[in-house]
């Protein structure tokens, strides 16, 4: 399963896809943050179903696949942001735009004759092939995503944390729900190139529920989000390149056994938190 006979000629190639790779994980251990605050696990995969229609649509094209994958990406997350403002009117709007997109993907790589490589690249990820023009694209947009969390990070704080308070002091929650749609927008279109459209959960959600597992700090949590997740794509690439399967597997267990060894760190500190309230108590 595994050739590392050449291996230091073939990580020459990669440079780029480390480069990316760890700026999408940057982008990706921020934005899951708030991900799990506000809890949209969900919508983080009602999105990236339609950045898959996208990406799909731009391949049929021959147009450019990141544009196409951000494009669909942000008129699913403005439409979540607009029509559901209210938790159980998001999840109707995102279970219906879920099946429409994987639909219209499904229907575009029906009709799309090219390369097979290029389809299962969209629903598995293909960093490892990651071009110039690409690179460009991705870094641009990561770019754009990190001013844009760096502006409202903390009355987002304030918003996701207690939305009522945050509104009666001022905060505009709503615009900020809004604003942040379309920040998660792009997160996930910029995972998707990674992942692809299927796993995208793994770089988006799962580093940051396992940070949250070991901290509830402010500064720690969003730290340890951003290392769980830049450590998944770097040893995904890193091992994808000595072996003939897809990067996603390894991106996706790597990010998983974070998770279970997080969630095995925090579940003994709660039992010794708990021992050692247990002896300190009058008899």
């Amino acid at each position: 399963m595994f050739d590392f006979d050449h291996y230091g000629e073939l990580l020459a190639l990669v440079r780029n896809s480390l480069v990316v790779g760890a700026a999408l994980g940057l982008v990706g251990g921020l934005a899951g943050v708030f991900v799990m605050m506000r809890d949209l696990p969900f919508a983080v995969h009602g999105i990236s179903e339609l950045s898959f229609a996208g990406a799909s649509a731009a391949l049929l094209l021959g147009t450019n696949i990141v544009a196409g994958s951000i494009s669909g990406s942000l008129l699913a997350a403005a439409a979540i942001g607009v029509l559901g403002t209210r938790a159980r009117d998001r999840n109707s709007v995102i279970g219906i735009i879920m099946p429409f997109g994987l639909g219209l993907g499904v229907l575009f790589l029906a009709l799309y004759k090219g390369r097979a490589a290029n389809k299962f690249g969209l629903l598995t990820g293909q960093i490892v092939a990651v071009d110039t023009p690409q690179t460009t694209w991705l870094l641009a947009t990561s770019a754009v995503v990190l001013a844009a969390l760096a502006v409202m990070w903390r009355p987002l704080t304030f918003a996701s944390t207690d939305p009522d308070v945050a509104a009666a002091r001022g905060v505009p929650v709503r615009a900020l729900s809004l604003a942040f749609m379309l920040v998660l927008g792009l997160a996930v279109a910029l995972s998707v190139q990674i992942v692809g459209a299927l796993l995208v959960l793994s770089l988006v959600v799962t580093p940051a529920a396992a940070a949250a597992r070991v901290t509830a700090s402010p500064v720690l949590l969003p730290l340890l989000s951003v290392v769980f997740a830049v450590a998944s794509i770097e040893g995904g690439i890193l091992l994808a390149l000595g072996s003939s399967i897809p990067i996603s597997p390894y991106v996706t267990t790597i990010s998983f056994l974070l998770y279970v060894a997080c969630r095995l760190a925090g579940r003994r500190r709660s039992g010794r938190w708990r021992v050692r309230a247990a002896t300190v108590q009058p008899a």
